[in-house]
């Protein structure tokens, strides 16, 4: 009981930690940015999702890791990086985004989404503890909330409509009293 409790609380600081990190440093750098230009460090990131396929290897995980799990997991990772990869390559190197590179952000952004909230439920289905992740357990406890909070910055910046920062410095105030 106290592993699973102290896996809880590590994924709870997790996210707040990487909450005031993407609050305080990441959406203040992206939200000046053109879209592809906001979307590429995202998706950059997003790139080394191959490290799911870890949950295949053993001796990196318990051999009590179910196996459905352990599959659904890194295949879902890797599928995401790829998607990821060619979400990047499909990024104009001008500020606009084509119809293309927003669809396959769309489609990464979601897949990569429901791809952890699904290793998320089917945890918690299976009732895994955390002993059998091994030397896994910091993707859960680390990677996953920064990939969740990155995702929810890609999420807000694709829903913008418009090919420039997704701040604009407002005009400056009129010059003439009232």
């Amino acid at each position: 009981m106290q592993s699973q409790l102290s896996f809880f609380i590590s994924i709870a600081f997790s996210f707040i930690a990487w909450g005031m990190v993407a609050a305080r440093y990441i959406w203040p750098e992206l939200r000046l940015r053109p879209r592809s230009e906001a979307l590429r460090p995202l998706l950059m990131l997003h790139s080394f999702r191959f490290i799911g396929l870890a949950f295949l290897v053993p001796g990196v995980v318990s051999p009590a890791l179910p196996a459905a799990f352990a599959n659904s997991a890194a295949y879902g990772d890797i599928i995401a990086a790829m998607l990821a990869l060619l979400a990047l390559i499909t990024l104009p190197s001008t500020a606009g985004l084509t119809a293309v590179s927003v669809v396959i952000s769309w489609i990464f952004g979601l897949w990569g989404s429901a791809d952890l909230f699904n290793a998320f439920y089917q945890a918690n289905r299976i009732g895994l503890t955390p002993g059998q992740l091994g030397a896994t357990y910091f993707i859960p406890t680390f990677i996953v909330p920064l990939l969740l909070i990155t995702h929810g910055l890609a999420f807000r910046i694709l829903l913008e409509h418009q090919n420039v920062p997704a701040v604009q410095a407002q005009p400056a105030a009129s010059q003439h009293p009232r």
